[in-house]
This record gives structure tokens, C-alpha cells and sequence, in this order.
């Protein structure tokens, strides 16, 4: 099983929609797919077809360790994956936990007492470096960081490098950089293209080849409730979501 923390602490980066849709591309390659909504908005579960207003238990019940995640686990409306949603609820987590013990380990601790063999867990973190973000690395095998190519990208990637190296530190010996996936990508942008190079000049073959460009289907999929796969399959975005999934599994074989 592998478990990816999806993260930037910059928002608006295409955290969500990359869960939601590379969720979706896996479980069309017929892998076991897991969806941890992290995000106190709730948007990768209102993305998933799943009204969060309308919810009698979330992930933030399994926070405070009231809830096992088989108790919370819903199924996508579309998509073929399973959520554990999340709602305004978790945005309390943080200071229900802050005196508790182990405080940053019970995500992880919930995994422990998973049944079924998910082959991927993607967990959606809100876009803070906080007990809740650091909950899904100290959880994660892996970061997988989407970015956009622009001026201040690099400056906050540099944060959340060092925020990693810490949990690596104190909380989980074995988390590693995945990749990172350049979204919401414009070529004909001359600073995107600078930007890119410079990631592919520091972090090598930890960028992803898959680029996500802009593309007005992956912006509108989330107001139906589905996945882009689910909205327009021969759009763009469905198209580099696939080809992300692809990739991911690739690299896992080798």
C-alpha cells in the first residue's frame, strides 16, 4: 500500500484537484484507491459527488479517535474510489489534539487498523504546514507536491522541504519527496517555462514528466461533482491525469 501526502502549504495550487482526479485515473487502471480528505473546506469531498454538510461522521472523528476510518469510509459517487470525507468539523482538530498524546501519529494509527488492500492511499492536505498537514506526513510513505511554475513557487517549496526533512527527523525515518507535478502549466508563459527549468535543474527526475496545463473542463468537473474522467474524458485535463496515473505506476514497477 502506498500512502502519498498530497501537499503545498500555498493554496490554489491544484492540491484538490489532483487528488480527486489522480484518485479517479488510478482506480481506472483497476487499482484500489483510497481518498483522505484532510481539508477542513471539504472540497475534494464535495468533488467526490459527497455533500460534506450532510455527513454524520468525518476524518476528524477518526482524529480524536472516535471513529475507525471503516466506520467514515464512503464510496465516491463516480470514480471507483473510496473518500473518508471531511467537513468545517476538522477545522477543531487542531486545538482538540494540541494536549493530546501522540497527537501527530493518529492518522497513522488509523491505517494500522485498515482491512481492505488499498494499493494507493492519497491523502488531501489543507494548505497550512500544521498538526493536521504534519498528521498526513508523519502517515505517508511519500509527498507528492504540485506546483505552479511561478515567481514565489520556489520559496514555499523550499519551506515544505524543510518541513519534510523534519518529520523525517523526528516522526517518520522513511518519507520521501515523490515528485512534483507542475499544474495549471501555460507554455506560452516565458517565466512558467523558467520556473520549470529551474525545478527540473534542482529536483531532477523528481519532477514528473506529466505537466497539468490550464484547461477550463478540469475547472468545471468540480461543480458536477465528479472527476474530470467523469465530465469529459477527451478533454486535456482527463487526458494528463491519466497520463500521471501512468506514470506514478511506472515508477512504482521499477
Amino acid at each position: 500500500m502506498k500512502i502519498l501526502a498530497i501537499t503545498n502549504q500555498k493554496g490554489g495550487v491544484g492540491k484538490t484537484t489532483t487528488c480527486v482526479n489522480l484518485a479517479a485515473s488510478l482506480a481506472a487502471t483497476k487499482r484500489r484507491v483510497l481518498m483522505v480528505d484532510l481539508d477542513p473546506q471539504g472540497n475534494a469531498t464535495m468533488g467526490s459527488g459527497i455533500d460534506k454538510d450532510a455527513l454524520g461522521a468525518t476524518v476528524y472523528h477518526v482524529l480524536l479517535g472516535e471513529k475507525p476510518l471503516s466506520a467514515v469510509k464512503m464510496q465516491a459517487a463516480k470514480g471507483g474510489y473510496d473518500v473518508i470525507p471531511a467537513n468545517r468539523e476538522l477545522a477543531g482538530a487542531e486545538v482538540e489534539l494540541v494536549n493530546e498524546l501522540a497527537r501527530e501519529a493518529r492518522l497513522k494509527n488509523a491505517f494500522g487498523e485498515l482491512k481492505e488492500p488499498y494499493d494507493y492511499v492519497l491523502i488531501d492536505c489543507p494548505p497550512a504546514l500544521n498538526l493536521i498537514t504534519v498528521n498526513a506526513l508523519t502517515a505517508s510513505q511519500a509527498v507528492l507536491i504540485p506546483m505552479q511554475c511561478e515567481y514565489y513557487a520556489l520559496e514555499g517549496l523550499s519551506d515544505l522541504v524543510k518541513t519534510i526533512k523534519k518529520v523525517r527527523a523526528y516522526l517518520n525515518p522513511v518519507l520521501e519527496i515523490e515528485g512534483l507535478l507542475r499544474t495549471m502549466f501555460d507554455p506560452r508563459n516565458m517565466l512558467a517555462q523558467q520556473v520549470s527549468a529551474q525545478l527540473e535543474r534542482h529536483f531532477g527526475d523528481k519532477v514528473y514528466r506529466t505537466v497539468i496545463p490550464r484547461n477550463i473542463r478540469l475547472a468545471e468537473a468540480p461543480s458536477y461533482g465528479v472527476p474530470v474522467l467523469y465530465h469529459d474524458k477527451s478533454s486535456k485535463g482527463a487526458q494528463a491525469y491519466l497520463a500521471l496515473a501512468g506514470e506514478m505506476i511506472n515508477r512504482g514497477t521499477k
